[in-house]
């Protein structure tokens, strides 16, 4: 393992550690924020928390999301349509956090709107809405210096993406830049791909953990709760998304908006996730 990985911040820290004494992996759902609208957005967190997440991820929404498929570019697409940006997705972080002190979230996006804010800028609204880890997925670790110590020095985590095609010296480097942890992308495409190999994924992520020390978490191609037991047997964490986002998109096609039954529908999915995650190991 990396001797020089620095390790988790707050409450990723926390979560990981708990987990750990627990031999389960942590359920990370992932939401477009502002899709289907902003504030369907935080009401939809707090349900996926009730139904069993131990973190969120929150997508940034981006005009050209180059590592995701398309049904998380229609959700980007759809929340851009409504005008809201790297601020306002910061903002709704802030109104999650007036409910829930507890949970970790993390936010997924692109560099260029944090260059349209500024780094210091960024950081300090992220850092004073709660933020606790930043995954900006075109920026590789080597021109990542400046955010990453920015996030650092407020608390919060830089985290980096590795592929099955990232040799073992790369990931030892990526394992120096982040923190909190790191997301391995478990196929050679976009999210939403199929045919998840588990098999494969197991010697795969033991690769990983010899040359990092951070908790491996595992996203792509984890569309249900049978595929999300066989990764949290192997992983430290279970990354889905665009299964998520679909059924989200579903709900509210079909009722015109996020209702109490659509939540329900989603905090029922997180249940079922959560359920085959907590037994995966035992």
């Amino acid at each position: 393992m990396s001797e020089t990985t620095k390790q988790p911040a707050g409450r990723l820290a926390s979560l990981f550690e708990r987990l750990k004494g627990e031999n389960r992996a942590a359920l990370i759902p992932y939401i477009t924020a502002g899709d289907p609208d902003a504030q369907a957005t935080v009401e939809l967190m707090h349900a996926m928390v009730e139904g069993g997440a131990d973190a969120i991820e929150v997508g940034v929404p981006f005009s050209d999301p180059m590592a995701d498929g398309p049904v998380i570019q229609a959700a980007h697409e759809r929340a851009l349509k409504s005008g809201l940006g790297l601020r306002g997705v910061i903002d709704l972080v802030a109104e999650f956090r007036k409910r829930d002190s507890h949970t970790p979230v993390v936010l997924m996006g692109y560099q260029n709107p944090i260059e349209a804010i500024g780094v210091a800028a960024f950081v300090d609204k992220a850092a004073a809405a709660g933020v606790d880890g930043v995954l900006t997925v075109d920026l590789p670790p080597e021109e990542a210096d400046e955010l990453s110590a920015a996030l650092g020095e407020r608390g919060m985590s830089p985290i980096f993406l590795l592929a099955p095609t990232t040799s073992a010296a790369r990931t030892r480097e990526v394992a120096t830049k982040g923190s909190g942890f790191v997301y391995y992308v478990s196929l050679k495409g976009v999210t939403g791909a199929a045919n998840l190999d588990t098999d494969a994924l197991a010697s795969q992520v033991e690769g990983v953990r010899e040359a990092c020390a951070l908790p491996v978490g595992v996203g792509f191609g984890i569309r249900d709760a049978e595929t999300a037991g066989q990764v949290g047997r192997v992983a430290d964490a279970v990354i889905v998304g665009s299964a998520i986002v679909r059924l989200i998109h579903e709900q509210a096609s079909a009722a015109g908006g996020m209702n109490a039954q659509g939540l329900e529908a989603v905090r029922g999915f997180l249940a079922e996730l959560r359920a085959a995650v907590e037994t995966a190991r035992h």
